[in-house]
């Protein structure tokens, strides 16, 4: 193997998504250089990610660097990355929910933090971010435990309940609630014309739409979505012109080439009955409170993001946005239930309104999650 360099890795599965954790002092400091290691660990860039450990898949195309603490607060640090599967790229601009969930295990389980009998919280600062995210993390004899009965839809089976709570994560990248200070703000999109959409940012930053301002009924299947190009332009477009409009990109082109991931857009519809793609089992309208389609990485999203059950919940009690005005009123029970391809997320929210002004105090997601793998990935040194 002396052509060759070995690196740690471990893949986890976090909720619906899937990661590979690399630890920072097995990664060079220069990020120019460190980047080009984890392209070569994935495989990209190649749409078939065939020389390396990349899925070709948006959702299993994704990275998380855990380290030791840079701040008083935290436990540990950890960055995410959107691995371009086609693009020699990695997207550092958000986090990802579902890859959150495995943090605290993957902490407990390499002895980064303490384990406590029962419950352990895990207190993880995300990087790209610079938020905190509390983890409350089952476990058992010292390690994190994967055996439980929570749901995740999306995932084959069950497992144990991690919660975590996303309430400090407000203008997670613009700083603010609502990016352009309103609920509701109407685009100009090229080759469209003009939509209304809410501009929100909560553990991510996200851009809501009307499902029917697009002409969907809001219970479109990912292969629908996925088949239609004229619709993936028009999305990617609004998308790019609220990423201008929140500062994180100069034009629609940079948009697309620079922060491919963020901000996510979703489109939105009251509770109706659809179809979870993956079994074939009815949703029924009674069992959500409003019905959304992501989009990520230029696709639709097949579940769900863990950051935009989030940012949705949050836009969902915020009076004036295009998803608050999907629910009916008066809610007064603390936990959403979001409608997506493959079933139904649960998020439990609490807000309150101070002249005028809403503060998130709670933003809460179960997840499950577990190590599938680790070992030493081999990669092809740079030739000099």
């Amino acid at each position: 193997m002396a052509q060759m360099e070995k690196i740690r890795c471990a893949i986890l599965r976090g909720g619906t998504s899937k990661a590979m954790f690399l630890m920072e002092n097995d990664l060079p400091r220069d990020v120019e250089a460190r980047d080009k290691v984890i392209l070569k660990v994935f495989g990209s860039p190649d749409v078939r990610q065939i020389d390396g450990l990349g899925g070709a898949d948006p959702l299993t195309s994704k990275l998380a660097i855990i380290g030791p603490s840079s701040r008083p607060d935290a436990d540990v640090d950890y960055t995410f990355g959107q691995v371009s599967i086609n693009k020699p790229y990695i997207d550092y601009s958000g986090n990802c929910g579902n890859i959150s969930s495995a943090v605290g295990p993957f902490a407990i389980d390499e002895g980064l933090v303490r384990c406590q009998e029962g419950i352990t919280t895990v207190r993880i600062h995300n990087t790209n971010t610079g938020k905190l995210i509390i983890a409350d993390v089952p476990t058992v004899d010292g390690k994190a435990a994967v055996i439980g009965d929570c749901v995740c839809d999306g995932v084959p089976g069950t497992g144990a309940m991690i919660m975590l709570d996303y309430s400090d994560t407000t203008g997670a990248v613009t700083n603010k609630l609502l990016p352009t200070g309103n609920p509701i703000d109407t685009l100009d999109i090229p080759g469209f014309g003009k939509i209304e959409a809410s501009l929100v940012d909560v553990a991510n930053p996200m851009v809501f739409v009307r499902a029917k301002d697009l002409g969907l009924t809001g219970v479109e299947t990912p292969q629908q979505v996925n088949s239609n190009p004229e619709l993936l332009k028009t999305l990617e477009s609004i998308r790019g012109t609220a990423a201008v409009m929140m500062g994180m990109a100069t034009d629609l082109k940079d948009a697309l080439e620079r922060v491919p991931a963020f901000p996510m857009i979703a489109f939105v519809s009251p509770p109706q009955d659809y179809t979870d793609f993956t079994t074939g089992n009815p949703v029924k309208a009674e069992e959500v409170d409003l019905v959304s389609r992501l989009m990520f990485m230029q696709v639709i999203h097949k579940t769900y993001a863990g950051t935009g059950t989030v940012c949705t919940g949050s836009a969902a009690v915020i009076p004036g946005t295009v998803v608050y005005e999907q629910i009916d009123r008066p809610r007064e029970k603390p936990l959403l239930r979001i409608g997506h391809p493959a079933g139904v997320i649960e998020i439990e929210m609490a807000s309150k309104i101070t002249d005028g002004n809403v503060t998130i105090t709670r933003a809460a997601i179960s997840r499950t999650a577990r190590r599938i793998m680790d070992g030493s990935v081999y990669i092809i040194p740079e030739q000099k």
